[in-house]
């Protein structure tokens, strides 16, 4: 089962989530027949608190938060070809409300043969497990909190990454990535070289026909420059929070797993799967406090280790109906602070954030889905949040598959 899904002919299908057929096909040098898909992807969102609030200690970081009401979403069209027998292009655009931005455009080798895979353009990293997969192939509404505030939801970069999947039966990847670090945790300042960099390994195989499992380590640094966060909560109890600006490192590992099983390897009856992830992040740099309003604007050292896991499992009881719970949790840490902002900035906020998930769905066919989500969200310290989501997901075009 998972060894099918790993071998080298299907090393594409793995390697990236892939819109059509998989880099292993060939076409002719000047045919261009490009596959397209357009997902719809809407929701209803009930929430009794502003969704702008961000998690207790992590107001420095980025807040994806969702739409109150009815939302049309993040609908994504896909475009895909082989260009020629050496190269394959992707891109797919997300198409917001408001806007359409490019969601991934790049390139993707097919021939460098022992095991190599290059990419380069705009990407989802491989840093992580979720962090590849595309917002319609999620397995609840959103991302877990640990994603949200950490990645911004997801870790986007503009640069090159380069894989190698071992000749063995047991599957071993191993993979690194150079990029611009124009997106958070980076900040995107002009310069030459890259701003960041990652690396990752996984491994995994199967448990005889009915189970599989794989595992992986990833490791991403960067560094911010002037990274400006507003409304946040400070000693002095400023109304509506105070603004601060942080200048340097920041390096995060990461461990993920999951775990798949199907009576007599049938995926389309029934699985169950369950998958986890941790990840810790150390910034270390200078801290200005107060930096945009013209008052204290004092600067001094800051250090802190934030970090956040989540687990969840989803079981498919019927060939069209499924069902998940979610469990996420979050630590802001205890910060070091320097002697000029110790007296301001708030360095241990005694508080872990937490959620919990459920989520039904059902799929007619592997082109739809309808989704029903319940969260108790317990993410910001005195505001508990109880959450209803529907959500439908709709998929026209040639759309390929999924990485494991």
């Amino acid at each position: 089962m998972f060894k099918k899904i790993c071998s080298n002919t299907a090393m594409a299908v793995l390697l990236s989530h892939t819109m059509g057929a998989s880099a292993a096909d060939t076409s002719s040098d000047n045919a261009f027949n490009p596959a397209l898909s357009l997902i719809l992807d809407g929701t209803y969102g009930n929430m009794q608190r502003d969704p702008a609030i961000p998690a207790t200690g992590f107001a420095m970081n980025p807040n994806p938060a969702q739409t109150q009401g009815f939302s049309l979403g993040e609908s994504e069209l896909g475009i895909s070809s082989n260009i020629d027998p050496e190269f394959r292009g992707f891109a797919t655009f997300a198409i917001l409300s408001a806007s359409i931005s490019v969601e991934n455009a790049f390139v993707q080798t097919t021939s460098l043969g022992n095991g190599l895979n290059l990419k380069f353009g705009r990407f989802f990293s491989g840093f992580g497990y979720l962090n590849e997969q595309h917002a319609h192939t999620w397995d609840f509404v959103d991302q877990p909190l640990v994603y949200n505030t950490l990645w911004n939801t997801q870790l986007i970069e503009d640069g090159m990454q380069l894989k190698w999947l071992a000749p063995t039966d047991m599957f071993v990847e191993v993979g690194g990535e150079l990029g611009r670090g124009l997106n958070f945790p980076g900040t995107d300042t002009p310069k030459n070289g890259s701003g960041a960099a990652t690396l990752f390994a996984h491994i995994g195989d199967d448990i005889g026909i009915e189970q599989s499992w794989r595992a992986g380590i990833s490791a991403h640094h960067t560094r911010q420059t002037d990274y400006q966060s507003s409304g946040v909560p400070d000693l002095l109890n400023t109304p509506g929070g105070t603004s601060n600006s942080f200048s340097g490192t920041s390096n995060t590992a990461g461990l993920d797993f999951i775990w798949k099983y199907a009576p007599n390897g049938n995926f389309r009856e029934r699985y169950v799967k369950v998958q986890s992830e941790y990840f810790r992040r150390k910034e270390d740099g200078m801290l200005t406090y107060d930096a945009q309003t013209g008052g204290a604007n004092l600067t001094d050292r800051y250090i802190d280790t934030q970090s956040g896991w989540y687990v969840q499992s989803v079981y498919q009881f019927m060939p069209t109906w499924r069902t998940g719970l979610r469990y996420d949790r979050l630590d802001p840490g205890v910060a070091t602070l320097g002697a000029q902002i110790a007296g301001n900035v708030i360095s241990n906020y005694a508080f872990t954030p937490s959620r919990v998930t459920w989520m039904a769905d059902y799929s007619a066919s592997e082109f739809s889905r309808i989704r029903l989500q319940l969260a108790h969200d317990s993410s910001r310290q005195g505001l508990a949040d109880n959450q209803i989501f529907l959500q439908y997901i709709m998929s026209m075009g040639a759309h390929g598959a999924h990485q494991y």
